[in-house]
Formats: structure tokens, sequence, C-alpha cells
């Protein structure tokens, strides 16, 4: 996302000691007409930018790697050629690589589907306020990961644009004319990353405490201990901190629509409960970095697990327990997820670790360390 927001010609610095970004704002304008953008796998980077350049003025191309010519985008385009936009797969198979010949987006009335990825609808709800005329977007469908939205929604709050959307969520009005204000912004640690860190604490019936996380955070995956509870967790909550205490668990039925990141996190857990886990209403995750409904299944069943697979989701059966060689599909959540069953099983090797780089890099290192400071 960095590399390709100064691609498109935006002023912006990193300093990684201080973990500060600092943005320079165009004003909705893109400063450059064309660029070529390289998004890797990161399928956040490619439907946000491609919302994004629909408000510049000129030709730009987004491709990344083949995982992500095959992930599919086509109702992002569609929504947002509807509001005015000339967006194409270059392939005609409705998966980037994307081009899009931008004037900027004239708004009105378009449609998307909820059921496939949040993002689509978080994309389009950011460029929005930069139509000509006022957008309206309505939801065809369930809308899956719905904590994601919200939180779209209030950053977008912060800073200073105002969304007016139904109770549930189906229908969303942008006005034109808004514009976003430069403003100070503290991120919130990333709650699917700290989940790794609650579900070894489940695995080893060790302690771990995450700071500057709370119930009330923006992100729906500090729900993620709501579920280590309903499997046998002690779960305590501060003024700016949630403590995780392992316990003997048993196997739970969840639905983990609205918390999906953390689903291949869950299953490792289940491995060593007591009885059967089901986890339900995540079909859209077979569309991420991995399949990671029938990746997940593949490698949970090298460890000796039962697992049946079904359109929404599986269902995992412990068995006795061996190490494995596990493949990652150059997927990072399945590296950093399927890594914590070797806490408790010898032999478990991860092929291809570095692609925890992509949002962790210093994952290994730190459950090193994690493991380093566990009491006896």
């Amino acid at each position: 996302m960095f590399e390709s927001l100064r691609g498109l010609g935006l002023s912006v610095s990193h300093n990684t000691e201080s973990a500060r970004f600092d943005i320079v704002g165009c004003g909705g304008a893109i400063p450059n007409h064309v660029a070529e953008l390289f998004v890797g796998n990161s399928g956040t980077t490619v439907r946000f930018l491609t919302a994004l350049c629909t408000l510049g003025s000129g030709q730009f191309r987004l491709d990344g790697d083949p995982r992500m010519h095959e992930r599919p985008i086509r109702d992002l385009l569609d929504a947002l050629n509807h509001l005015g936009a000339d967006a194409t797969s270059d392939h005609g198979n409705d998966c980037p690589p994307v081009t899009i010949r931008a004037a900027g987006l004239t708004g009105g009335r378009t449609h998307i589907r909820g059921d496939l990825s949040s993002q689509f609808l978080s994309g389009l709800l950011m460029v929005c306020p930069y139509a000509t005329c006022d957008a309206e977007i309505l939801i065809d469908g369930p809308l899956v990961s719905r904590p994601y939205v919200k939180m779209t929604l209030e950053v977008m709050k912060s800073f200073g644009v105002q969304v007016e959307h139904g109770s549930m969520f189906e229908s969303f009005r942008v006005a034109a004319g808004q514009n976003y204000r430069a403003h100070h912004y503290v991120v919130e640690p990333d709650a699917s990353a700290a989940s790794y860190f609650w579900a070894a604490a489940a695995i080893t019936q060790g302690r771990v405490r995450v700071e500057g996380l709370t119930s009330a955070s923006l992100q729906g995956d500090v729900k993620f201990c709501e579920c280590l509870a309903r499997m046998g967790c002690q779960v305590e909550e501060s003024l700016d901190a949630i403590t995780v205490t392992g316990r003997p668990l048993q196997g739970v039925d969840v639905d983990m629509n609205g918390i999906s990141d953390t689903v291949q996190t869950l299953a490792a857990v289940a491995l060593f409960a007591n009885g059967p886990t089901t986890i339900r209403g995540v079909g859209h995750i077979r569309f991420k970095e991995s399949d990671r409904i029938g990746d997940l299944a593949r490698e949970l069943r090298k460890f000796g697990a039962v697992v049946e697979e079904n359109k929404d989701g599986l269902r995992i059966e412990p068995g006795p327990l061996q190490g494995a060689q596990i493949d990652t599909y150059n997927d990072h959540r399945m590296a950093m997820s399927l890594a914590l069953v070797g806490l408790r099983v010898g032999g478990v090797e991860i092929r291809d670790p570095d692609c925890t780089a992509k949002t962790y890099p210093q994952f290994f290192a730190d459950l090193g360390r994690l493991c380093e400071n566990q009491e006896p």
C-alpha cells in the first residue's frame, strides 16, 4: 500500500522506529496520471486502491502475484462502473490485473454483493465523498464481516466524513462535497495479530496479556477472546488490556462471520479441545490469500485431526496429534496460526515462514520471546 501510494504521486514517509506514517493529502486529486502498481497478494491493497484510482485522471493498472490473478474483483468493478467509473479486468476473468481509465466518479446509485468481502464496500465508501453527486450503495444479500464496515465508518468520521446507513447496514448514503480533514490518527494494535498470542495461552494453558486492546476496540477481532472463553479459557479485561489464561478446552459451535480473519487461529486451538469444534458463516474466506476452508482442512488433517469441509465452514474433530510439514500457500495467517500447534506437538515444520512478512515480519521472533517468558 505504501509503495503504491507513492506510485500514485503521493508524499508518504515511514519511520520504522517510531511506527509512524506521514502522508501529505492531495485533496482527492491523484497527482500522477499514469501508474503501474504491484500489490503482491494483498487483497486490501487492490480493493482500496482500485476504488481510489477512479478519482484520478488518466490510466492506472493494478497487478499482483499469481494468487491475486485468481481472486474475484468483478463485484467491485461493477459497483464502481455504476457510479461512473471505467474499470475492467484485463484478462476478462473478473480478477486482477485491473485497468482503470479514470475521470472521476459521478455518483448515483449502485449495488454490491455483501457475501464476498466487506472490503469491496469499504473501498466504495471511502471514495464516494469525492463523487460529483451523492452516492447510494445498496447491499445485495447478507453482509459479511460487519465489524470491519463499522470500523471503516468510524475512521471516516474521525477524518470528517459522515455516512448515513440503514439500521441493518442494508444501505448507505454518502453526500457529495464532503472533504477529509488532515488529522493525527492513532492506529490501534492489530487485534488479528493479537489473536495468535491469546491462542498460544489457550493451547499451552499459559497466560498472555495484550495491551492497547479492549472490548471497546473498533476491531471486531477482539471478539476472538469470546470464542476462547466459550472453550473454557479465563478472559479478563482491564482499562487498556485483555488477558487470556488457558484452561482445559471444550469444542464449540461458533459463527465466525464477523471475525473471519481468526478462523485459522481458532482451528489451531480446536486441535487441543475435548470434542469437536464447528466453525460456520465463513464461506467468503475461500477467496482470501488461500482457500481458507479447503486448504486449512488439508493442513489440519496432516496433524491427525478429522476435518469435515462444507460450503460455509468446517468441523474439526481432534485426534492423536503428530508433527507435520505444513504448507502455507503464501498465506501469512496459515503460517502464524498453524505454527502454534508446535507449542505442544513436536516435529511441526512451517514451509515458507517468510510469508508472514506481509503483515507481521517479527512474528516468529515475538513468539519465541513469549515462550521464553512463560512460567513453567
